[in-house]
């Protein structure tokens, strides 16, 4: 296992200071502010210490309040909503400085035997023929306004195996495509076996690439770029079938729409042997800088 997944395995596991209260850190992000997908991960982190060990999670639906401040703990207070013969609802708030900056509903239920249906998985390379994140950033590394911005990527990134099927949205600037994009990720090294640890960690990636094809749709690069400033508005996951984070998972995203400095990004999960993992939806400020 590496170290940088070895932290944030630590970052993952939080400290309960009371109970159904738990207290996380946070790691240095690529801006300012606490990465999204750690706080989402992270609460579902605390929702599930509530939850029975037989009962596994099948949905989130998260928003974004406010910018997290990466400086201070971030608290999580978890509200038992329901415990079912089946379900179990929990929601979540995440404060910092006496405010709350995240707010998350999960719900659980325990195995049972159902009808079943897929969308067939799309096609897409083997994801070992495909450039690691360290052979493919260093070519752009001219288009980014901040020439620090490779290293940060690169750190934030080093728990997790993610490689693109084509190029990102910042390595073709000004061409416009398909509003559409697929990367490959995996946990950096070998996960325990504890399923709610492998939809966190799905859950902490989920949010680094959804709004890709938002920005492929209008030849824009992103923040590292400079032609667009944006953040995560609200998140929303199911969680279909069993999977390993530790193990290729396909993220096939496209943005069906883009208005009022907002941009929809929705996406299916695959496993590597082609089984619908995972559903995401995801909406997002997307602003062209008036200057």
């Amino acid at each position: 296992m590496s170290s940088a997944l070895d932290d944030l395995l630590d970052l993952l596991d939080l400290e309960q200071i009371e109970q159904d209260i738990f207290r996380g850190r946070s790691r240095s992000a690529i801006v300012p502010r606490v990465f999204g997908g750690q706080v989402a991960a992270q609460a579902l982190v605390a929702a599930g210490r509530t939850v029975p060990d037989d009962r596994t999670a099948h949905s989130l639906h998260a928003y974004f309040l406010r910018m997290g401040d990466p400086g201070v703990p971030i608290v999580y207070t978890v509200d038992r909503i329901r415990d079912g013969r089946s379900f179990t609802t929990r929601r979540v708030v995440a404060v910092q400085h006496g405010q709350p900056i995240f707010h998350l509903s999960a719900s659980f239920q325990t195995y049972e035997e159902g009808l079943e249906h897929q969308a067939d998985m799309p096609p897409a390379p083997d994801p070992e023929t495909l450039p690691t994140a360290a052979e493919m950033l260093p070519q752009y590394a001219g288009l980014f306004i901040d020439p620090g911005v490779v290293d940060r990527l690169l750190e934030a990134r080093a728990a997790v195996d993610l490689r693109y099927v084509d190029a990102p949205p910042y390595g073709t600037v000004g061409e416009t495509r398909e509003p559409r994009s697929q990367v490959w990720f995996r946990a950096n090294g070998k996960l325990a076996d504890d399923p709610l640890l492998h939809v966190c960690l799905a859950t902490y990636v989920s949010d680094m690439t959804l709004l890709d094809s938002v920005l492929l749709a209008h030849g824009r690069g992103g923040w590292a770029v400079g032609d667009v400033v944006g953040a995560s508005l609200d998140h929303a996951m199911w969680f279909h079938r069993p999977f390993r984070a530790d193990e290729w998972l396909l993220y096939d995203q496209e943005s069906p729409s883009a208005s009022g400095g907002r941009g929809l990004g929705q996406a299916r999960i695959y496993t590597q042997d082609g089984r619908l993992a995972i559903s995401v939806i995801q909406e997002g400020v997307v602003r062209v800088p008036r200057d």
